[in-house]
């Protein structure tokens, strides 16, 4: 990879902070630039800032850029139904909605990500494809790697390396897509399984697929090998200097206002709330002293919060008023556990003292927050 000099992190600078005309008259043709940070959130804004801020008319941009342990959905995806959220939070990995459409990808450093910026009238998924996987034969020739119709790249004409998405605005649009090097399998296959039953919607739906890393089909690449082959095959086809610039998404300087755009990829709002609407229907099946209780749960939930609600309860299992002020509290509350781990906290506060009542109680608030 070819580092920046000073003298070209100072032209990057004059790039993004200066009017266009400045810019023009500084570069044309293309751009390659690279996230110094890890961060799924930084770089998604780093996507949205140049989408909304740039005039790409005479200046394509090629972003490279990795993430720590991250899932990122699509934007009419729902959480619920394409990964394991549970696993994802005792693993301490973000997940982030991206916003462009699409399915739902697992990233880690060992998955190289790539975005190409146009104005609408330029772009073209398909070429960015070929890009890559010309850059990939001209790197390791061997390599039987191909464009599907569907705009995924094979390996071995059945393993998936690349998924990609895009974003078409009224004069830019941006193509993103992943290659997998060297990836966590494991955790990638575990963490794209939802448990959750009995739910419905009609968001997006992801498409499985076998994957494969290159790294297992030629020991000798990496992420970095990777991404420079790619920079060099963009600069030759834009007939531009192999030069890959670094900027770093946290700086204002740069890039003014992307700290707003990265607070707001990171709210629950946006996260989770941008959900289409979807129900649940479902049995809990609960194990209390000798016996298997079957509680139907039914629930709406429009923009991450419940909007209906009913627990199907065996007769006099709980006092109606307690089992009134649980349907009660949890219509408008967000379908999360935390949300509602304390809400059921402060409803056993007011419980009457009665041991029997406080686990009967406790199960069922297990049960309710597992849904979660």
């Amino acid at each position: 990879m070819v580092l920046p000099s000073l003298k070209n992190c100072l032209w990057l600078s004059c790039v993004l902070r200066t009017p266009k005309a400045c810019f023009w008259s500084t570069a044309g043709g293309g751009l390659i630039i690279q996230s110094v940070s890890n961060d799924v959130y930084q770089n998604l804004a780093v996507e949205d800032w140049i989408h909304d801020h740039m005039d790409l008319e005479k200046q394509q941009i090629l972003f490279l850029w990795r993430n720590s342990p991250a899932v990122v959905i699509g934007r009419h995806q729902n959480p619920w139904q394409e990964c394991n959220l549970r696993l994802l939070r005792q693993k301490n990995i973000k997940l982030a909605r991206r916003r462009s459409g699409g399915g739902t990808v697992y990233h880690d450093l060992g998955n190289v990500n790539l975005t190409f910026f146009t104005t609408r009238k330029k772009y073209e998924r398909m070429g960015n494809l070929k890009l890559i996987v010309k850059a990939l034969k001209t790197l390791r020739p061997q390599l039987d790697v191909h464009v599907t119709d569907r705009y995924d790249i094979l390996l071995n004409k059945q393993y998936k390396i690349s998924g990609t998405a895009a974003k078409l605005g009224r004069t830019s649009a941006y193509h993103h897509c992943t290659l997998l090097c060297n990836a966590d399998r494991f955790v990638l296959s575990s963490v794209l399984k939802s448990p959750y039953k009995g739910l419905k919607s009609n968001a997006t739906p992801s498409v499985p697929a076998s994957v494969k890393n290159l790294f297992e089909e030629d020991a000798s690449l990496t992420s970095e090998i990777l991404l420079d082959a790619i920079a060099k095959e963009y600069a030759v086809q834009h007939q531009i200097d192999h030069h890959i610039t670094l900027i770093n998404p946290a700086d204002e300087t740069l890039l003014p206002g992307i700290s707003n755009k990265t607070k707001e990829l990171q709210t629950w709002e946006w996260v989770y709330g941008k959900t289409p609407k979807f129900s649940i229907s479902t049995c809990l099946n609960m194990a209390y002293k000798d016996s298997v209780l079957d509680v139907k749960v039914d629930m709406d939930v429009k923009h991450g919060r419940i909007e209906a609600c009913n627990v199907d309860l065996p007769e006099q299992w709980l006092p109606p008023g307690l089992y009134s002020e649980l349907v009660k509290s949890l219509t408008g509350s967000k379908f999360c556990p935390n949300e509602i781990t304390m809400l059921v906290t402060t409803l056993l506060k007011v419980c009457p003292q009665d041991d029997e009542l406080h686990s009967r109680w406790s199960l069922l608030c297990e049960n309710m927050i597992r849904l979660m």
